[in-house]
């Protein structure tokens, strides 16, 4: 089953998706330019199916892209009506990513919530890995989890922690969408 991929711009800028026939493999939010976000994708795809080709969107791959465009720019979308492929992601990523999906916009867990809700409350730092693996950013938000003392913790994304607090003041998340005054 030979993957696709596509740059599309949004609000954030230029970002990429990729799929094959199960669904969506890869969301690359913006990079520095729509050229470093190109060359992202192009290496995570290739990990995945050396023959994949960067060409337009089929129809519904053509949907979630607008519905990620449309997030961006404020018309939130919790995005679990996305059909995902995680062939090849341990069991372990996969249930994080499964549990992740299910914290809407505006809300937030900690790593800690997210290892006890899967019933491992000491593997806080391993669900942390496993974010930091997220190959489907937005879609998986992986940006709705932060660490125990509320503070941002990382973002493998691109764009970063600056990006990830750009995406928790757009869903109005407690704590990042209000004015600061010093």
């Amino acid at each position: 089953m030979t993957t696709g991929f596509a740059l599309f711009d949004s609000a954030l800028g230029t970002c990429g998706v990729a799929w094959r026939g199960a669904g969506i493999v890869a969301v690359q939010l913006p990079e520095s330019s729509p050229e470093t976000t190109r060359e992202r994708l192009t290496a995570t795809v290739r990990t995945l199916d050396d023959d994949a080709h960067e060409h337009e969107p089929p129809g519904e791959v053509a949907s979630v892209v607008e519905a990620m465009r449309r997030h961006v720019a404020g018309a939130l979308d919790d995005l679990r009506w996305v059909q995902l492929d995680f062939e090849g992601v341990s069991d372990f990523d996969t249930s994080v990513y499964e549990l992740t999906r299910a914290i809407t916009p505006g809300n937030v867990r900690t790593y800690g919530d997210v290892a006890a809700e899967l019933g491992s409350p000491g593997a806080a730092q391993a669900v942390g890995q496993a974010l930091g693996r997220n190959p489907i950013p937005l879609v998986v938000p992986c940006h709705r989890v932060l660490a125990a003392d509320g503070g941002i913790g990382g973002f493998s994304a691109g764009g970063g922690t600056v990006t990830k607090r750009e995406l928790l003041a757009l869903e109005h998340a407690p704590g990042f969408d209000d004015p600061v005054l010093f």
